[in-house]
């Protein structure tokens, strides 16, 4: 990652490199209030609604649901475990593999991310869409699209080696 010849960053790598750090830090944080207030979700939680909802039958392997959503299978774990509790998701185990578990979307759950996604991508659209311009959207799009797309296949890679 790191080497002896480290090429700093110029004053306007880092004034993108910092306008990205608050925007991320803080758009994560006001959605995540808006969700907590309106739906009783947190950021996090509405993503796996989301994810289920848009998957075949309504279902996910826990490690590619925790893969899609960049985050730990035990982390993902807490969070299922929370939204069975509130029956928005359910296990379900996998007759041809002992070790496959499914998380699967509720009526229940598709119910809550129904109601929730209204106010969940208005405040979207105030807090980022609808601030820049088309352009400003397509760059964004593009430049963020390019970068996980090389984080992902880095990643891929790595995981390969081993």
């Amino acid at each position: 990652m790191g080497s002896t010849n480290t090429k700093w960053l110029n004053a306007e790598e880092m004034r993108a490199w910092t306008a990205f750090l608050a925007t991320n830090a803080l758009l994560y944080r006001r959605l995540d209030q808006q969700l907590k207030e309106d739906a009783g979700l947190t950021h996090l939680q509405y993503e796996i609604l989301v994810r289920l909802s848009l998957s075949p039958d309504r279902e996910m392997r826990m490690a590619e649901l925790a893969e899609a959503l960049y985050n730990t299978k035990s982390g993902l774990t807490y969070q299922i475990t929370q939204m069975e509790k509130a029956g928005l998701v359910r296990r379900r185990s996998c007759p041809n593999d002992a070790r496959a578990v499914f998380a699967v979307l509720t009526d229940a759950g598709r119910a809550k991310l129904e109601s929730a996604a209204p106010g969940h991508v208005a405040a979207v659209r105030e807090l980022l869409i609808d601030v820049l311009t088309p352009e400003q959207l397509t760059a964004l799009a593009d430049g963020l699209g390019e970068a996980s797309r090389r984080m992902h296949d880095r990643q891929a890679a790595d995981a390969g080696t081993r």
